[in-house]
């Protein structure tokens, strides 16, 4: 089957979050989101080291929308159930369809980090990628100094499958890093 003909549901619900496709309208509420959290993300995030506009956002939502009907790339959002915030960005990403791998990416509004959310969201996409995709690799990769976010994988049984030197530019684009690879299969 082609990827195109895959049908995904229209959002997850997990305890405490709806995930769902980015949706063109998205843009204002991404864009203050990356405003209020730009500090925190500077380091790992290319996006955040470039000010951007509302407009800019919105445009790169829309293009994510339009990846994700084409099942080239899944940008999903993440909201709290009980206020239908914003809360984060996740997704199935660097799709290979025919060997069914799949990386997961995420990041969270720095009002919301240090309260489990983002692994809420990525054990939700572990199961999507499983049962719905029939996944037979799932993979995050990490900034090796990005001890948060490392610890994600490693508290949801991912294998550290190695560390790649110089792998990377940093998200400033300035210098060379090292990027871990942990996978489920």
């Amino acid at each position: 089957m082609k990827p195109i003909l895959i049908d995904l549901p229209e959002f997850i619900e997990t305890e405490r979050l709806v995930i769902r496709p980015c949706m063109p309208g998205d843009g204002i509420d991404v864009h203050k989101s990356i405003k209020r959290s730009l500090e925190d993300l500077k380091p790992w995030m290319a996006f955040a080291n470039k000010v951007q506009t509302v407009e800019e956002v919105e445009e790169g939502v829309r293009e994510s929308y339009a990846k994700y009907i084409l099942r080239q790339d899944l940008r999903l959002h993440i909201y709290l159930k009980e206020t239908d915030e914003f809360i984060g960005s996740t997704g199935l990403h660097s799709i290979d369809w025919k060997v069914r791998v799949f990386e997961i990416g995420y990041w969270c509004d720095s009002l919301h980090t240090n309260q489990g959310y983002i692994t809420e969201s990525t054990i939700a996409l572990i199961k999507l990628a499983k049962d719905s995709l029939k996944a037979n690799r799932i993979e995050i990769r990490v900034d090796t100094r990005n001890k948060k976010s490392r610890a994600i994988p490693v508290k949801l049984g991912f294998t550290l499958d190695g560390v790649l030197k110089n792998e990377s530019l940093s998200a400033d684009g300035e210098t060379l890093r090292d990027m871990c690879i942990y996978s489920l299969t």
